[in-house]
């Protein structure tokens, strides 16, 4: 009998420390009271590129900085991007936005990442800073 009630209470804290276990939520989801790192915001030794000459000559997995608007949000992480020579597509993670900056299709942006050349299909820049240069 003593056994059994052992066996009883054994079996209860594991199916209770499962029950918790599984309750956990899967991460922080709340305010900040701490900004998050701002990131190198300096000179780079990306070249600075049109639109344009990116999807004409640029090559793939190349390192490059676009400057103009993100002109519409294309759906996901795509982003129409506009400059003086053109539009194109581009992929931006939230994550790559500046935290407590609104940017519309009037914001001057630059733009650096790493070109995507596709042989068939859309070339397309995938993001991986997002600077404010301008309203």
């Amino acid at each position: 009998m003593k056994r059994l009630i052992q066996l009883s209470c054994i079996t209860a804290l594991v199916a209770g420390s499962a029950a918790a276990i599984a309750q956990q939520p899967g991460g922080y989801t709340g305010p900040s009271s701490k900004p998050a790192a701002a990131g190198y915001t300096g000179p780079s030794s990306a070249p600075l590129m049109t639109a344009k000459q990116l999807l004409d000559s640029g090559k793939d997995d190349q390192y490059v900085r676009l400057q103009g608007k993100i002109t519409s949000h294309k759906g996901g992480e795509d982003y129409e991007f506009t400059d003086q020579s053109g539009k194109m597509t581009v992929e931006i993670d939230a994550k790559y936005f500046p935290q407590g900056v609104n940017i519309d299709q009037n914001t001057q942006v630059e733009l650096t990442g790493e070109f995507d050349k596709e042989t068939f299909g859309e070339s397309t820049l995938d993001v991986k800073q997002v600077k404010v240069v301008g309203k």
